[in-house]
C-alpha cells in the first residue's frame, strides 16, 4: 500500500486496508507492520500465559492481551496501536473492540526494523498517553528495557537470564531465559 505522506489518517483507515495488512497509527500516520519472527511469537506467547497465570492466581481484576490487540491509545481517531502486549487494569476501558485509552503495562518484542518505533515514536506516545510500565524486549540481543512511568524510577536494562520485576506488580518477575526453555 502505497500511502500519502501528508495525508492525516484515522482509525477508519485502518478498518479499511486489506485483510492480510496491519497497521499502527500514531497521531495520524499511518506505520506498516511486517509478520513477526518465530521468537516473537515465542514470547509474546509465554510472557502472555505468566502473566495471565499471575494475575489468575493472584485473584486479580487486570487482563491481559496479546497482539493483535486494538489499543485507541488516546480514545481518539488518530492513534491506534497494536501492542504485542496489554495488561489492563481499568475494566471500563474496555470494549468490544478492544481498549479505550492507555493500558496500564505493555511489552514490545523488537522485530527487525522496529527498533526506531519500539525505542522512540511509541517510548514517547505511551508515556505521554499514562501507561505505566514498558517493557522493551530484544531477543538480538537478549536484552530488556524497563520504564517505570509511574514511579518515575527511570530506565533499568536486564538480560535474559537476570529476574526482571514487573513495575505494577511489586511481587511477580519473569526470567525470560526459563520462558525459553
Amino acid at each position: 500500500m502505497d500511502l500519502a505522506q501528508d495525508k492525516t489518517y484515522t482509525v477508519e483507515d485502518i478498518y479499511a486496508l486489506p485483510d492480510d495488512q496491519r497497521a499502527e497509527l500514531i497521531d495520524g500516520r499511518m506505520y506498516m507492520m511486517a509478520p513477526p519472527r518465530r521468537i516473537h511469537q515465542e514470547l509474546v506467547g509465554q510472557f502472555t500465559k505468566a502473566i495471565g497465570q499471575y494475575i489468575d492466581a493472584h485473584g486479580g481484576l487486570c487482563k491481559v492481551y496479546p497482539a493483535p490487540f486494538a489499543v485507541f491509545l488516546n480514545a481518539d481517531e488518530r492513534n491506534y496501536v497494536e501492542p504485542d502486549i496489554s495488561v489492563v487494569c481499568n475494566r471500563d476501558k474496555l470494549d468490544e473492540y478492544g481498549c479505550n485509552g492507555a493500558p496500564d503495562w505493555i511489552i514490545e518484542v523488537i522485530s527487525p526494523g522496529t527498533d526506531r518505533m519500539d525505542y522512540g515514536i511509541k517510548l514517547f506516545k505511551y508515556r505521554s498517553a499514562g501507561v505505566r510500565e514498558y517493557w522493551i524486549v530484544n531477543p538480538i540481543t537478549r536484552t530488556v528495557t524497563v520504564y517505570d512511568f509511574e514511579n518515575n524510577t527511570g530506565t533499568t536494562q536486564y538480560a535474559f537470564d537476570n529476574d526482571i520485576q514487573s513495575c505494577i506488580y511489586g511481587d511477580f518477575s519473569i526470567r525470560i531465559s526459563d520462558l525459553l526453555r
